[in-house]
C-alpha cells in the first residue's frame, strides 16, 4: 500500500477510534479496496466491523435491502441507491457508521447522463440520515476507483469527527 493511502488507513482508525465507532462498508465499483485500506492499519478491528462488495443488484437488495423500486427509478448508480447502502450496511451490521460507494469505473458502462467515471457516495451515522454526494472522476479504471476509494474514506473521516 502506497504512503497516502497508508497515511489515510490511520486517519480514519484515529477518527474511529477516538470516538468508538464502528465501521461498515457497502462497495460497489470499489470492489472492496475502501474495505482493504481501512484494514490496512494494525488494530483496524478496533474500528472496522465489517465489509459489504455488492456489484450486483441482485446483492444490493439481498444484503443491504436496497429497493427494487429504487433500483428501478434511479438506477444502481446513484446518490438514492447510495443512501440505502449505507443506512443497509448499518441495520445489517454493529456498526454505528458506514460509507457506500457505487460507480461507473469503466472502461464500458457509461451512458450519456451517466458517463464513466460517475461515483455515488453516502455516508451514514446510527440512527441519523445518509449523507449523499456524486462525482464525477477521469481517468482509467484503475484511477476512478482509487479516487473513489480516498473520496470516501476523507468524507468519513468528516463524518466521524462530527461525533460528539
Amino acid at each position: 500500500m502506497d504512503q497516502e493511502l497508508a497515511q489515510l488507513s490511520a486517519t480514519v482508525g484515529e477518527a474511529c477510534l477516538q470516538r468508538r465507532l464502528l465501521i461498515a462498508t457497502a462497495e460497489s465499483c470499489t470492489g472492496g479496496w475502501a474495505a482493504q485500506v481501512i484494514t490496512h492499519t494494525a488494530g483496524s478491528s478496533a474500528w472496522f466491523e465489517r465489509g459489504f462488495v455488492t456489484y450486483t443488484n441482485a446483492a444490493k437488495t439481498d444484503m443491504l435491502g436496497v429497493r427494487l423500486e429504487t433500483l428501478t427509478q434511479y438506477g444502481a448508480v446513484s446518490e438514492q441507491t447510495a443512501a440505502e447502502m449505507a443506512a443497509g450496511a448499518l441495520k445489517n451490521s454493529n456498526a454505528l457508521i458506514s460509507l457506500a460507494i457505487t460507480g461507473i469505473a469503466g472502461p464500458a458502462g457509461g451512458s450519456p447522463d451517466k458517463p464513466v467515471g460517475i461515483v455515488c457516495f453516502a455516508w451514514c451515522v446510527h440512527n441519523g440520515t445518509p449523507l449523499t454526494e456524486r462525482q464525477q472522476f477521469h481517468g482509467d479504471r484503475e484511477v476512478i476507483r482509487r479516487k473513489a476509494v480516498i473520496h470516501a474514506l476523507n468524507g468519513l473521516v468528516t463524518l466521524a469527527n462530527s461525533v460528539p
